[in-house]
């Protein structure tokens, strides 16, 4: 029984080793950001959507890319627009001339048959083709012409959005929010950073690296993730977390009543639970703890909860909210406004 606990803790050490060494080449090629890296790679073990909203030329789409060529995945970048079609994303079929001069209806893959995939401005472009991406996210197929096929294993969309140039937008509706695990923000760099970044990037080049992930060793830590444990103590500390975030639940502290229209859905239990999961590897723990679930908790919901007009008035943010709702609900179970135990 000792030698079978001393090599799961070796395999366990392991993996968090791959998944902090994925982590250091990520913060060596994109300064000053070693936050969003986390948390970006945490969205990646959790095998979740990630929406990016920062200002041109922070580094996202390097960001994507880097992250491909260290996971050896492929990766497609879309840059979506007013005139952009579904079937140019999903794919669409073509006539083609077969040998014997027949002609046959043959269906072209569109980008998204990949791994990584980048939807570059994606409110850019209509619903319509918006909405293309709703299967994809969820199901990981796609069905075009009567037909599904399945994506390739991983497959993860990874969105970004500027956050100041709105017109011409088409904000993304709440159901296809929903589908993104976190939301990120991509904030700017300090004047020590910059100056290391013009030092060091002519012209913006990112240094090379001869270190990648095998698809064994991407493929261990998959199934590392899959084995962390979710205590029940855990397990409802989240459940008690997201039912709070709705204004309806008796559990909700008073700023989400007053400032919340909409809550958070199961969706975001899972989210926050397989989330807790990949930040607890990556720290090197077999099971997700409250710490974890605190950590992961704000990039989950600050795109879920919709705040109504007094917030709006009040100058009340989303960020504000989680944070009174992780000070409202005691991981023990203690209702801090009754001191009794929840059952």
């Amino acid at each position: 029984m000792q030698a079978q606990e001393l090599i799961e803790r070796e395999t366990l050490l392991r993996g968090a080793e791959l998944a902090r060494r994925i982590l250091h080449e990520l913060d060596r090629a994109l300064l000053g950001h070693h936050e969003l890296h986390r948390l970006v790679l945490i969205g990646f073990l959790s095998r979740g959507h990630l929406l990016l909203e920062g200002l041109p030329g922070m580094g996202k789409t390097e960001l994507i890319r880097t992250l491909s060529r260290l996971l050896q995945l492929p990766f497609n970048r879309v840059q979506f627009t007013p005139d952009l079609m579904p079937g140019d994303i999903l794919g669409t079929n073509i006539l083609q001339e077969r040998v014997d001069g027949r002609r046959e209806l043959v269906f072209r893959p569109g980008p998204i048959f990949t791994s990584l995939l980048l939807a570059d401005e994606i409110n850019r472009a209509s619903p319509k083709t918006q909405a293309a991406l709703l299967q994809a996210m969820q199901e990981s197929e796609v069905t075009m012409f009567g037909e599904t096929r399945p994506l390739p294993r991983p497959f993860l969309v990874m969105a970004s959005q500027n956050p100041i140039e709105l017109e011409g937008t088409y904000p993304l509706p709440e159901a296809q929010l929903d589908r993104f695990l976190f939301k990120l923000q991509v904030g700017g760099s300090s004047a020590e950073t910059l100056a290391e970044i013009v030092r060091s990037r002519r012209r913006g080049e990112v240094p090379s690296s001869d270190w990648t992930l095998s698809r064994a060793e991407l493929d261990e830590l998959f199934s590392l993730m899959d084995r962390v444990v979710l205590p029940d103590a855990v397990a409802d500390y989240v459940g008690r977390l997201i039912a709070a975030s709705n204004p309806d639940d008796p559990a909700a502290p008073e700023e989400v009543r007053r400032f919340v229209a909409y809550g958070a859905s199961p969706r975001a239990a899972i989210a926050t639970a397989e989330s807790a999961r990949a930040a607890a590897l990556l720290a090197g723990r077999p099971a997700a703890g409250f710490d974890e679930v605190a950590q992961v908790l704000p990039a989950v919901l600050n795109h879920r909860l919709i705040l109504n007009y007094a917030a709006r008035l009040e100058g009340i943010s989303t960020g504000a909210i989680i944070e009174k709702l992780l000070r409202s609900i005691d991981p023990a179970g203690v209702n801090l406004r009754s001191g009794v135990m929840v059952s």
